[in-house]
This record gives C-alpha cells, sequence and structure tokens, in this order.
C-alpha cells in the first residue's frame, strides 16, 4: 500500500489564507477577552456588581477557557485545527448571545463561560496550524504576529467601543460579536485546506480518546515544561488578566482618568503592546534556539516585570499610564516561550504540549483575574480606601511573581529542563 502524499508547505495566497483565517478568530478572542475593561463601569451600574462579582463573571472566561485545554489537545491532534476551531467559535457565538440577553450576574457569568470555551482553541489551534504548515523557523515570528492580531482585537475594544456605546449600548455590542465569530467559523470551515486532515495512514485506526489522554503525560512529566510554565505562564497569566479586565478600573480609580479620557488610554496602553509584539515578530528568528539564551531573556524580562508591578502600584497621577505601557513590553517576552515549548515535542504531541502550557496560563489568569477582585475587596474590609485597596492587592500580585522568578533561577538540574 502506497503512503499518503506529504502534504504541502503553506505559501503565497494559501499562506495568507490560513493565517487570516487563523488572526480574525484570535482577534475574536482577545477582543472578547478585554472588552470587560471598557463595559465595566456600564455592567456594574446596570446589575449593581461588587468588585468581586466583576472578577469572577470576567474571569469565568478564564475559567472555561482552561477547562477546555486538556480534550482540546486531544481534538487538535486528532481531528485538526481547521474543524476544531471553526466548531468552537460557533459556541462563543452562542456565548456571546446569551450574555447579551443576560439580567442577572449569574447569566453573564454563564454567557462569559461560554465564550471562553468557544474561544479556547483561538491560538492554540493556530500554533498547531503553523506547526503543520510553516517551517519551524517561523513559528516564534508567526506566534508573535498571531499576538499582535489579538492586540488589535484589543484595539478595537477600546475607544471604538466606548464610540460604538451610545448607538448599540453593551448589549449591541455583544449581539455583534455573536455575527462575526459565526462568520469567521463558517469562512475557516469553507476556506481553509484539509491536506493534513488526510495525512494519517490509510487503515490505521486512530487511537481512543482517553488513550490520546495518555500523551499528557509525556508532556506533564518534562521538566522543561514546568520549569518554563511556572514562569512563563503564571506571569503572562498574571498580564493579560490585568490588561483584560483591571487596567480599566486602575486607570479611573487609582489615577483618577474617567470617561473618555481612560477609553483613550487603554487604546495607547493596548496599541504600544501590539507595537511591541509586531517588533518582536521581527526579533523573534533572530533569537538563538540555545535554551539557555531563553532563559536568560525571561529571566530579566521576569525581574523587570517585577519591578514595573510595584513601581505602578506606588506611582500616582494620570502621567503614570506610561509605566503600564513599560510593563506590557515586558511582558512580551513570554511569547517566545510558548512555540519553543511546543517544538520541544514530537509533532504527534504539538497540540498537547501548547494545551498544557495553556492550560497553567489560563488557570492563573482565573485564579488572578477573580482573586485580584477579592483582595481588593479584603483590604476594603480592613479598613483601606478604594486607593489603597488596590495598591495593596498589586503589591501581592508582584511579590508572587518575584516568587515564580526566584523559583526560575534556582530550579535544580534534578528536576531536568535546565
Amino acid at each position: 500500500m502506497s503512503a499518503a502524499p506529504a502534504p504541502r508547505e503553506a505559501r503565497g495566497a494559501l499562506a495568507l489564507r490560513i493565517f487570516g483565517c487563523f488572526a480574525a478568530g484570535y482577534f475574536m478572542s482577545y477582543g472578547l477577552r478585554s472588552v470587560n475593561a471598557v463595559l465595566a463601569p456600564e455592567l456594574t451600574a446596570e446589575l449593581g456588581l461588587t468588585h468581586a462579582q466583576l472578577g469572577a463573571m470576567s474571569a469565568a472566561y478564564f475559567l472555561a477557557f482552561a477547562a477546555m485545554q486538556v480534550p482540546l489537545g486531544v481534538w487538535l491532534d486528532r481531528f485538526g485545527p481547521r474543524r476544531v476551531d471553526a466548531a468552537l467559535l460557533g459556541v462563543a457565538a452562542s456565548g456571546c448571545i446569551v450574555f447579551a440577553l443576560a439580567t442577572s450576574a449569574a447569566m453573564l457569568w454563564v454567557g462569559r463561560a461560554l465564550i471562553g470555551a468557544g474561544v479556547a482553541g483561538a491560538l492554540m489551534a493556530s500554533l498547531t496550524a503553523y506547526r503543520q504548515w510553516f517551517p519551524a523557523s517561523r513559528q516564534t515570528q508567526l506566534a508573535a504576529w498571531m499576538l499582535m492580531s489579538g492586540t488589535v482585537g484589543v484595539l478595537v475594544t477600546t475607544v471604538p467601543v466606548h464610540w460604538a456605546l451610545p448607538v448599540l449600548g453593551w448589549r449591541g455590542v455583544f449581539w455583534l460579536a455573536a455575527a462575526l465569530l459565526a462568520a469567521i467559523g463558517v469562512a475557516m470551515w469553507t476556506l481553509l485546506p484539509r491536506d493534513h486532515e488526510r495525512a494519517r495512514e490509510p487503515g490505521v485506526p486512530a487511537a481512543s480518546f482517553l488513550a490520546s489522554l495518555g500523551g499528557y503525560r509525556e508532556v506533564f512529566a518534562s521538566g522543561y515544561f514546568w520549569r518554563m510554565t511556572m514562569t512563563a505562564g503564571v506571569v503572562q497569566g498574571g498580564f493579560v488578566s490585568m490588561q483584560s479586565l483591571w487596567v480599566g478600573p486602575w486607570f479611573a480609580t487609582v489615577l483618577g482618568v474617567q470617561g473618555a479620557a481612560r477609553a483613550d488610554l487603554l487604546f495607547a496602553f493596548n496599541f504600544g503592546l501590539m507595537l511591541c509584539f509586531f517588533a518582536l515578530g521581527w526579533i523573534a528568528p533572530r533569537v538563538g534556539t540555545d535554551g539557555d539564551a531563553l532563559a536568560r531573556i525571561v529571566a530579566r524580562g521576569t525581574a523587570a516585570v517585577v519591578a514595573l508591578e510595584l513601581a505602578i502600584a506606588w506611582a500616582h497621577g494620570p502621567s503614570a499610564w506610561w509605566l503600564w505601557v513599560a510593563y506590557a513590553a515586558a511582558a512580551t517576552v513570554y511569547t517566545l516561550v510558548q512555540p519553543r515549548v511546543g517544538l520541544a515535542f514530537p509533532s504527534r504531541l504539538a497540540g498537547r504540549a501548547l494545551t498544557g502550557f495553556n492550560l497553567v496560563i489560563f488557570s492563573w489568569m482565573f485564579a488572578s483575574q477573580w482573586g485580584f477582585g477579592v483582595a481588593i475587596d479584603a483590604f476594603r474590609a480592613g479598613g483601606l480606601d478604594e486607593v489603597a485597596a488596590f495598591r495593596a492587592a498589586m503589591v501581592g500580585f508582584a511579590a508572587v511573581h518575584a516568587a515564580c522568578l526566584v523559583l526560575f533561577v534556582a530550579w535544580p538540574r534534578r528536576w531536568g529542563g535546565r
């Protein structure tokens, strides 16, 4: 029996089509992840949410996202990124509809969780597809450009959404998002090639779902995996929990910036982040593949993140917003880590390695986004005013990330990964 022909490598229009479809899905994923940073005042005013309720509702996205990572890795390796991502975007569209119809905090939570589950494959599906269609030398560059595409989605949720609110209202924003998600899912299903989905040898049965879960044992037994995820995953997850919610309330409460001015600063913050990802897309291929070089970059980036978190905690006045731009720039170093984790495992485990990494990131995003709100309410109950409670919560945030840095630098060689 002759072997199936080797799938082609994506070039030209095919490469643009593959990147464009997956980038559009991630654009929506990242935009919906961060839109509550702008909508928080409207949601709080209409439904009377506390800081803890706001944090829990927004973090439902991350909880559902994290819960999807283990089955997602199996599905990606078994069914291929095109089918998995297209189907899940339909789930995200249904979540937007539930959110748009919500009349209580519980209904908001359910809608937000469905959105998180539906966009859970947006980045991992793209990285899995790029592993199939593009050479290893392009992986970190493509990952950086995907994150740039996602940051464009965040930009759209700042000033443009603020402008749209008087016309559409926050409910109309989610109806529009539902329509866009459905359209992208259909385009992904119909326009993307299926070569790699047919690449399995004829007559060779696919492994069962339970048998496929066994591949995670190999991933989770890797010291390299845990060294990178316990630092890059936790610190990156913490940054995204800030970017996607608490940066907006911080500008309003701590820096005293309200309304259109706050939306402008959020736009500037995310525009700066987008430029950092764009620059990283050009720099990444020039970073050596030596593991020690990557470790040095991660250690220095994490030290900068901790220093900037402490500076943010004590800075005063509207001009202190520029520290958030520097914070975003420092956090982009973790973009180099995830593709390297995927490349550290055989191609048959690529989806599971990437989603295992994502499981750590999004579990921590949920914990930190919810926990930050809980900490604010706890400090206020202990007698601090609201501004002091925000600052104290940020100091605690920095302390956790400092502990991650110490663990990374002092990682014992006997654990592997050095």
